[in-house]
């Protein structure tokens, strides 16, 4: 047993709140909104004891409402890149040799500085920063960030209490889990700002120091995060939070001596990109560097000819348009059997017409924007382009407009042929392109969910009858990582379903998890003989 080795609270999964009018929490979060619009916020650099501003600024403002300043962060470059390296190199000793149980305290702290006075600030920041409703915000930005603090405390103690079953005979055998040789750099996304703190947090919490780079789309409530974690009781130095470009920060990270690994969320090319530089560089390194991506996703739904239409419907609308399809959980293309095509088609457009669309501030509005005009730009070509194609039938939606915010209708894409565009490449947008198969032909879709797509990350297969869901379970147990049966294939909960996939989706190290934790550790293997053999000699060595 290891010294100071006890039991920490076992987790349970934060109650997710509902906001139903009136209530006290939907108060609270609209007045933290109205304050955090009133005001403009300056956001600097975090790296070691430092506030960094460089007065090279750019503004923050809301996806919904683009001409509202929130305030501005101040970008780095390559020296910030490296003093944060510095910093990060300089706090490792200390933190490090930290006994696990003070690393422990400090994260559970930070999970019920979320759950409590912090909850309606970064819930507000999410929803402000990243145009996500109130129920979007609170899932991610509140709970599932408690989650990931609380049950990746559990599963750290639990690495840490694992250990060699024998020992005896004069021999103690015991493994000691040490943090990484070097800083770990942690690139995250945009889109869920539980992702954007687990990733440095995970890490650091079994002894790691951090060089932490978020998306300049998600500083808002990046920076709300790094207020938590200070005031946790994070020391200086072990999170280092830096706002540069990719490039910037990749031609110093990569070719640094002390980097020891990436905890990474984002595009599939980018995390490619990486690897292939990584191996390049790979003399450079004092040790290999661990390679922890999460990715891409063209994520699917199967209906089998016994599907419930209704809850088909259903599981296509929530999956492919909660938090406007920019999730890489997305539902993003589905196979329908003709057989209950129209009645999945008419519950589905029931359904699509009551949804409203407009800021978070409402919140009546279950759709808001989409991320930034890049991705605007992006998502809106795909829908034009089936507008005009002969083999496309925009049965949903199909109106988009930028003046105000980046708006884009949940769309409903109808194709005659299962390999165009829309079924093939990710769109991370409200988008689902539809394929009608033949019913009597479920094994042949199969293969079309399987051979289409390059990615591997999650799916959904529905049906009434367990003979098809277990052939479908079969068919595709390399097609999605996260595998849903009869539900949407979003929504993963830490502790219940660790999430990641495979192929070009990622790493699949299940963030949420023991086996995402054991990447930030290299196990050293301890004997040792407490009276050591003083002759060399052998037994069979004796004469007859």
């Amino acid at each position: 047993m290891l010294k100071g080795f006890f039991n920490v609270p076992e987790p349970v999964n934060e109650p997710v709140k509902a906001y139903a009018p009136g209530s006290a929490e939907r108060k609270e979060l609209q007045a933290a909104i109205a304050e955090a619009r009133s005001k403009q916020i300056d956001v600097p650099m975090y790296i070691g004891s430092d506030e960094v501003r460089t007065g090279k600024t750019k503004m923050m403002s809301p996806p919904h409402d683009h001409k509202l300043n929130l305030g501005h962060f101040h970008e780095g470059d390559a020296s910030h890149v490296e003093q944060a390296i510095n910093a990060a190199m300089g706090a490792k000793p200390a933190w490090e040799n930290m006994a696990w149980e003070h690393r422990a305290a400090i994260f559970l702290k930070a999970a019920d500085l979320v759950a409590g006075p912090y909850r309606a600030k970064i819930n507000a920041a999410t929803m402000l920063g990243q145009s996500k409703n109130a129920m979007q915000a609170e899932i991610d930005a509140a709970c599932e960030f408690i989650d990931f603090l609380r049950f990746n405390v559990k599963y750290m103690t639990e690495i840490y209490g694992q250990q060699p079953p024998v020992s005896g005979n004069g021999v103690w055998n015991r493994v000691e889990q040490r943090p990484l040789e070097g800083f770990v750099f942690a690139l995250t996304p945009f889109n869920f700002t539980a992702i954007a703190g687990n990733l440095p947090a995970s890490a650091a919490m079994m002894g790691n120091t951090i060089v932490w780079k978020p998306a300049y789309t998600q500083i808002y409530s990046a920076n709300v995060l790094m207020e938590v974690f200070k005031e946790a009781g994070v020391p200086d130095g072990v999170i280092n939070l830096i706002y540069v470009d990719g490039p910037t920060a990749g031609d110093v990270i990569f070719n640094h001596a002390d980097f020891g690994g990436i905890h990474f969320t984002g595009s599939t090319g980018v995390f490619q990109t990486i690897w292939k530089t990584i191996g390049t560089n790979i003399h450079k390194y004092k040790s290999y560097p661990r390679i922890v991506g999460e990715t891409g996703g063209k994520d699917f739904v199967i209906a089998h000819k016994s599907a419930d239409p209704k809850a088909v419907a259903v599981g296509l609308v929530r999956g492919a348009f909660e938090y406007q399809g920019q999730k890489c959980s997305a539902a993003s293309r589905a196979y329908i059997p003709s057989n209950i095509w129209e009645d999945v088609k008419k519950y589905m457009l029931e359904d699509l017409a009551t949804i409203k669309m407009g800021g978070t501030e409402d919140f009546t509005n279950f759709v808001n924007a989409v991320i930034d005009e890049k991705s605007f730009d992006k998502i809106s070509s795909y829908i034009t382009s089936a507008t005009t194609n002969p083999i496309t039938e925009i049965v949903a939606g199909g109106n988009f407009d930028k003046s105000k915010g980046y708006f884009i209708e949940p769309t409903v894409i109808l194709t005659k042929d299962p390999m165009y565009t829309t079924m093939c490449e990710e769109i991370f947008g409200p988008v689902l392109t539809i394929y009608v198969y033949n019913s009597e032909h479920f094994e042949e879709a199969l293969e079309l969910v399987d051979q289409t797509s390059p990615y591997a990350l999650t799916g959904a297969v529905f049906s009434q009858d367990r003979y098809a869901i277990e052939l479908a379970t079969q068919k595709l147990k390399n097609a999605a990582g996260n595998y849903y049966i009869n539900d949407k294939p979003t929504g993963a909960v830490v502790g219940q379903q660790p999430f990641g996939g495979s192929r070009a989706s990622g790493t699949n190290d299940k963030a949420g998890s023991m086996i995402n934790l054991l990447r930030w550790v290299s196990p050293r293997t301890i004997k040792e003989t407490f009276v050591s053999p003083t002759d060399y000699r052998y037994p069979f060595l004796g004469e007859d």
